[in-house]
């Protein structure tokens, strides 16, 4: 009994190892190649369960994912002798494992010559095309032209490129430091052209609004000497009805205005002829106006025998009259 349970055992032991060894698993995001002898036998591609003769075939399994394969910045030159400096990638999936494994062996291999196939292509189409096709004019049908390209020539590997990206397109440091010079200077002209445009169009519109003030003062000058006429005429007209009204009060109201205005500063000094019309009421007492060639006497309306002394206007006292009254007894009347 004891001995049917070891061999039990043994036959349960055997038989899990022969299933290990003879049975493999294929992940949905695989597929597998079997060899035999080191020669290929068969594509697995369905995910599960499957078998293999144990010791006998190999499995190998290949990614069904989308894969990458990047290349190192590369000088290129363009149309025209421009270099440039290339970083580019591309994705692809694996297609046919065996194809594949013919040609690569595995997948480090086969990155590495991806890679090659890559920058040769890159190099081919980039290098017919403009600096300006490749930045900014035609850039996704260069790329286009790139994956078709390299389509062609990686099929022997089993793979499908599904699309080629550029990460960065530069220039050479040494033409980098040129171009940039350029740049700067062709800036500098603008900004220099901007700001001539804007001084002249500044001058244009300060003249505008020079001639705009010059014409409003213009205006406003008019105006004011308009109103300054008006009010010097009605001025004139008052002078004149006052005038008409009193001729030497107004003679001597406007000498009295021009006395003030000459003594304004403190100095009461004049050099001008005694004769003169500005002093003909400081040389009379009277108030009246001089008369040139008359004497002091006539010039205040005098006789030239008039006294200059107040006249006595009083009336003179009457004289006494002759008593009717009697005498008193005692006195003795006048003698006849």
């Amino acid at each position: 009994m004891r001995i049917f349970g070891v061999g039990l055992l043994i036959l349960i032991g055997l038989a899990a190892l022969g299933a290990y060894l003879s049975l493999f698993t294929v992940d949905p995001t695989e597929q597998a190649l079997v060899l035999r002898f080191g020669e290929p036998k068969r594509v697995i591609k369905e995910p599960g369960l499957h078998a293999k003769v144990p010791f006998v075939d190999n499995v190998l399994y290949f990614d069904t994912r989308v894969l990458e394969v990047d290349t190192a910045p590369q000088e290129v030159i363009a149309a025209g002798q421009k270099r440039l400096v290339v970083d580019a990638f591309a994705r692809y999936r694996i297609a046919n494992p065996l194809l594949f494994y013919q040609s690569a062996g595995n997948e480090q291999n086969a990155r590495g010559q991806l890679a090659n196939i890559l920058e040769s292509t890159l190099r081919g189409v980039l290098g017919a095309s403009t600096f300006e096709a490749i930045v900014r004019d035609r850039r996704d049908e260069l790329m286009k032209t790139i994956n078709e390209q390299i389509n062609e020539k990686a099929k022997t590997y089993g793979v499908d490129f599904l699309n080629v990206r550029i990460k960065r397109v530069d220039l050479p440091e040494a033409n980098s430091d040129a171009i940039f010079r350029r740049m700067n200077t062709e800036r500098q002209r603008e900004a220099a052209e901007f700001r001539a445009e804007g001084e002249g169009e500044s001058r244009r519109i300060r003249a505008t609004a020079d001639r705009q003030v010059t014409v409003l003062k213009a205006n406003a000058q008019g105006e004011a000497e308009r109103i300054r006429g008006q009010g010097d005429a009605q001025r004139n007209q008052v002078f004149a009805e006052a005038f008409g009204q009193d001729p030497d009060f107004f003679a001597f109201y406007r000498s009295m205005q021009a006395y003030r205005k000459s003594m304004t500063q403190g100095d009461t000094r004049f050099v001008l002829s005694p004769d003169s019309q500005f002093f003909q009421y400081f040389n009379d007492a009277s108030g009246g106006p001089r008369v040139p060639g008359a004497t002091s006497m006539e010039k205040r309306g005098l006789a030239p025998n008039e006294s200059l002394a107040p006249k006595d206007t009083s009336q003179p006292s009457p004289a006494p009259q002759a008593s009717t009254d009697t005498a008193p007894a005692d006195e003795t009347p006048a003698s006849p």
